[in-house]
């Protein structure tokens, strides 16, 4: 169980990868966005989460710069995760928006790479693309996200190397408990998008008495039972209190009661689109 911000989870593959990390998802570029991926790596993060489609990248690498150097520690110490968006599915075209991710970023290599849906007729090829970066060490781990059980399932018949990682949304309104286990059994690690549901859950009743019981914000008590549950996550935010305020969730623990109580609100809500009815 993770007990601090820097607490790691091992891979299939041996790599590993930070529990908590910041997400950068509809933060647009500009000096906000350096500020708080700065502020993330300078409180201690070690993970950041950007995408291709966020149009974001170029500042999330100005942010790691500019962190690495105020934190005083090395790339290596930094777990960076991108993503390759639906119409670049496909392996000469996935191979060519990884280097132009790296391009945007400033980096030589990043930590993990995620087809970002899974866009039927597309994903096989893209994961072929995605095994070549990973078997010549141009990338340490690859995965999906948004990939149902079948998805997944589809993707093994013909892959050679298994998903490391398979983010999706997660959180108390959508527990996602048959794919949880799934990817468990599989060695494949769930990661949450989402992890607060937009924030729509920061009123709950339920929520806010554990929160009080605990001393803690509503938020924290969702990203705990991630934790607690297996399940890495990445909030995101842009304000540096709440930047440090989703990473004070290493002193204290929920019980089983409290942890049951939060999986019982599960209603199979998604506030992103359904990965099994998508057209974009």
């Amino acid at each position: 169980m993770a007990t601090h911000l820097q607490d790691t989870t091992v891979l299939a593959n041996g790599v590993k990868m930070p529990w908590l990390g910041l997400g950068v998802f509809k933060v647009e570029e500009g000096p906000e966005l350096v500020s708080a991926v700065r502020e993330a790596i300078t409180q201690g993060y070690r993970s950041v989460d950007t995408a291709a489609i966020y149009a974001n990248e170029e500042g999330v690498g100005l942010g790691i710069r500019e962190g690495l150097e105020a934190a005083g520690i090395k790339r290596e110490d930094l777990f960076v995760t991108s993503k390759v968006w639906n119409s670049e599915l496909g392996y000469e075209s996935t191979l060519q928006a990884y280097d132009e991710s790296l391009r945007k970023l400033g980096l030589e290599y990043l930590d993990l790479y995620l087809i970002h849906w899974p866009v039927e007729g597309k994903f096989k090829e893209a994961w072929r693309a995605l095994e070549t970066l990973y078997t010549t060490g141009r990338v340490k781990a690859i995965g999906v996200s948004n990939f149902q059980i079948h998805h997944l399932e589809e993707l093994m018949k013909d892959a050679e190397i298994k998903p490391m990682v398979n983010q999706v949304e997660y959180h108390p309104r959508l527990t996602q408990l048959e794919l949880r286990a799934y990817c468990q059994k599989h060695g494949i690690q769930l990661e949450a998008w989402s992890p607060l549901m937009q924030g729509q859950l920061l009123e709950h009743k339920e929520l806010q008495e554990i929160a009080t019981r605990h001393g803690k914000s509503v938020a924290q008590i969702i990203i705990r039972w991630d934790l607690q549950n297996g399940v890495v996550t990445i909030p995101k935010s842009i304000k540096a209190h709440r930047i440090a305020e989703n990473a004070n969730v290493f002193d204290f623990e929920l019980s089983p009661q409290d942890m049951q109580i939060i999986s019982s609100l599960n209603q199979d809500l998604r506030v992103g689109p359904d990965p099994d009815n998508f057209d974009f």
